[in-house]
Formats: C-alpha cells, sequence, structure tokens
C-alpha cells in the first residue's frame, strides 16, 4: 500500500541505498514509498545487517539501546551499528565506552512551556538535524533505525521515514513520551514495557508487550558474597545479618534524596553496627556530598557505579528514583525497593512507573513532597527489619520481571528486516 508525505525543504543530492523502497526527492521534497508487506519471507538470519540507534539525553534511554544492540550483536555476530546522539552529552562518552560507533547531530530539544521564546527557532533547528541525519543513514544504509526515546530520536526516526527505511521504537515507561507517541504513527513496531501503555499508543497494531531491555550483565548471576567484597573489604558478621542499602539517584543524580540520606545515614549506622551503604550521589552532586558526608568504614560514596551488576547483587534494599529502566533492572534482579519518583520528568513518567511498581512488586513510595530523613529512615528501617517482607517484596519483583525483553526485541526486529524484503548483504 503506498503512503505519501509532504515537507518543504531543500536536500542537497544524496546517495541512495541499494534496494530502497521507491523515493523521489524535489525542491518540495515528495516522498512517495511503498511499504510492501512482502509476502515471502525468509527465517534466515541475515548476514551484514546495519542497524542504527537513537538514542540520548538519559541512561534510561541510553542503555535500552545498548542492550538491544548486545543482543543482536550475540545473535548476530556480523552485525554493523551506528548510534546517533548530541555531542558532549552522556551518550557521546557512554556509546563508545560500549563500543559502539557513534555520531553527532544537532540537539533538537523541545522547551517547557511549549509556548516558549526558546521554541520559536525550533523548526529551522529539526529542519537542520533531519538534513544531517539523513545525510548520515545515507551513509551508513541501515536496514533498521531504532529509536529509544527522547528529544535526540526524533530527527533520527523522521529522516529515516523521509529516506524509506523501517523504524521500530521501544518506550520504557508506563506511558510513552511526546516523540514516542508522534513517531508510533510511522513505526512499523512499538515495542512497549507494560501493557498499560497499548493505550497511550495511536496505532496498537504496532505495540508489542515485552518489557524493558536491561544490560546483559544483569542476566549473569552474580555472588552476593563476592559482590559486597568488591565495595567493602571487610565485613563482620554472617550474611544473613549483614545489610547493603544500595541508593541511586539515577545518572545525573538526585539532589532530594542525596540531602535526605545526608541526615540519617549516619544514624543508621551507627543504630545497625551490620548495616551497609553504598551511595551513588551522581556526577554533579558528589563533590558537594564529599565535602559534607563523613567517612565512615561502611559507607562507600561514588559518583556514578560502572559495576551495576555488582551493585545490585551486593544488595538488600534499593532507595531510588523511578526510572522505567531502573525499576524493569530492580525487577529482574528481585530486589525490595524504596522509590522517590522525580517530579521534575515530562508528563509525570517517574510517578506512573513507581505507581505500577508498587502494585506489581509492592515496592514503597514516597513522594518528593513527603520526603525527608525521617520518612527515609523509618522506610529503610521497616523494610530491612522485616525479614518476611524483605522475602515477599522481593518474591513479587521476580515475578514481575521480563528478564528476556532485549531477546525477543532482536528476534522480532530480525523478522522485521527479512519480512521487508531487503537484501541484506555486508
Amino acid at each position: 500500500m503506498a503512503s505519501k508525505a509532504q515537507l518543504f525543504i531543500s536536500l542537497p543530492h544524496l546517495p541512495s541505498p541499494s534496494k530502497p523502497r521507491a523515493l523521489s526527492i524535489s525542491c518540495c521534497l515528495e516522498i512517495k514509498q511503498a511499504r510492501n508487506d512482502q509476502t515471502s519471507s525468509s527465517n534466515k538470519i541475515p548476514t551484514g545487517l546495519r542497524v542504527a540507534f537513537a538514542a540520548g539525553g538519559t541512561g534510561g534511554h541510553i542503555y535500552p539501546a545498548v542492550a538491544i544492540a548486545d543482543e543482536l550483536k550475540l545473535v548476530n555476530p556480523t552485525s554493523k551499528f551506528i548510534f546517533l546522539g548530541c555531542p558532549n552529552s552522556m551518550e557521546s562518552t557512554a556509546i563508545p565506552s560500549a563500543h559502539f560507533e557513534f555520531k553527532s547531530i544537532p540537539a533538537v530539544k523541545l522547551a517547557r512551556p511549549f509556548v516558549s521564546l526558546r521554541n520559536l527557532l525550533l523548526p529551522y533547528r529539526l529542519i537542520e538535524s533531519i538534513i544531517k541525519c539523513y545525510i548520515l543513514l545515507s551513509i551508513f544504509r541501515p536496514h533498521v533505525v531504532i529509536g529509544t526515546g527522547g528529544y535526540v530520536s526524533f530527527p533520527v526516526c523522521l529522516a529515516a521515514v523521509l529516506r524509506g527505511v523501517k523504524v521500530v521504537i521501544q518506550e520504557q515507561n508506563s506511558v510513552p513520551g511526546i516523540a514516542n507517541r508522534v513517531l508510533s504513527l510511522f513505526a512499523d513496531l512499538v515495542f512497549v514495557a507494560f501493557n498499560s501503555t497499548v493505550e497511550s499508543v495511536p496505532r496498537k497494531e504496532k505495540c508489542v508487550v515485552c518489557g524493558n531491555p536491561i544490560r546483559l550483565s544483569l542476566k549473569s548471576p552474580v555472588e552476593k558474597a563476592a559482590s559486597r567484597l568488591h565495595f567493602f573489604e571487610t565485613m563482620e558478621g554472617s550474611s544473613e545479618e549483614i545489610k547493603v542499602v544500595l541508593v541511586l539517584g539515577g545518572s545525573l543524580g538526585a539532589n532530594a534524596i542525596n540531602i535526605a540520606l545526608l541526615h540519617v545515614y549516619s544514624q543508621l549506622l551507627l543504630e545497625h553496627k551490620n548495616w551497609f551503604i553504598i551511595w551513588q550521589t551522581g556526577v554533579h552532586s558528589f563533590d558537594e556530598m564529599e565535602s559534607l558526608v563523613r567517612s565512615h568504614h561502611r559507607l562507600l560514596l561514588t559518583p556514578f557505579l560502572h559495576s551495576m551488576d555488582m551493585a545490585y547483587a551486593a544488595a538488600d534494599l534499593i532507595v531510588s528514583r523511578a526510572g522505567a529502566m531502573t525499576c524493569s533492572e530492580i525487577l529482574a534482579t528481585g530486589k525490595p525497593a524504596i522509590l522517590v519518583p522525580s517530579p521534575n520528568v515530562a508528563e509525570g513518567h517517574q510517578h506512573r512507573n513507581a505507581s505500577l511498581m508498587a502494585d506489581v512488586a509492592g515496592s514503597r513510595v514516597i513522594t518528593e513532597d513527603e520526603l525527608d530523613s525521617t520518612t527515609l529512615g523509618t522506610a529503610i528501617s521497616e523494610i530491612l527489619g522485616n525479614e518476611r517482607l524483605l522475602a515477599e517484596m522481593s518474591e513479587r519483583a521476580l515475578k514481575a520481571a521480563k528478564p528476556d525483553a532485549s531477546s525477543e526485541i532482536a528476534k522480532r526486529i530480525l523478522s522485521l528486516v527479512n519480512l521487508s524484503g531487503k537484501e541484506v548483504d555486508g
């Protein structure tokens, strides 16, 4: 069935990919693309698969993309990948660290509120970014483009649509953001983490509920005792008596959690001789927290945790924001949790995520208005002091987890490429 779209911009002459869907470009940029539902398909895994990812802004958008890429690489080692994101950003360092190629594109961030002077140049910046993405995609010639949400994914996926490339998006939150909601209109597949998310997607028939893809390292069992010794050289007492609290503020930190813990950590460690705290402050808050926190042999203060598999394995209780990926990792590792949803995240994503976590895993939710040293300290003590509650919360989390999400996503992407009838070569 043929679809037609128009965009009033001029583009330079660009090389065409091998066997694209019918595409013609004029000064008015008229796109006629034939989206053929091929009747013939192959179960053969393609070789030379090329995949472009649009991921950036926060770890919640970056790590799902990396997890999908890792899974595709496992299934199809000859695959080639490119990640597109903003320069001087979290993704510009995280993606190369994960050993994937990274290319920068102009940032196009929607200011809030929408009616803002900062959005006056948004159309120009969007067109500029789409052109840059179009050029990069023309050079790389991907068979599929995968967007994992955020403002970075918008121009990349639009450029893919203009170029006639298959588009897949993955939504981590319980309710899609603006970018993914719009992009779902053009996407060939929409992967969502929760059943309730489907109701918020315009084209429900494109949705696949499979959970959030988690990093490969979290799928391999890590011994608790060894993980604890990774963070603390000595631990006196039996493993049953020792309790470890893992405090996460997200990749950029959470000031409210840091302040609340600052005024209660000393009391917790004083009253409980077998308690330990691993405290990730976030990069931006570390220097301030380091100057205020007293050194203690049962407290580890760090700006960022690179060995998250070790951190989750070592922990008995997690105190965290309610980012979608953190929630999925909490479920996959079966950890009891205290969640403090951020009020600053657009469209109330974290409040919805926290509410779902409370329902399916029994996670304790403390709003930022309720959060202080007393409420945090009381919640930690109530959960860690109740072995039956710890076991119940852990069991519920594991039952709600979908640890094979990345595997299912990879299989469906490979199937989509096969069904498209495109020649996949090196």
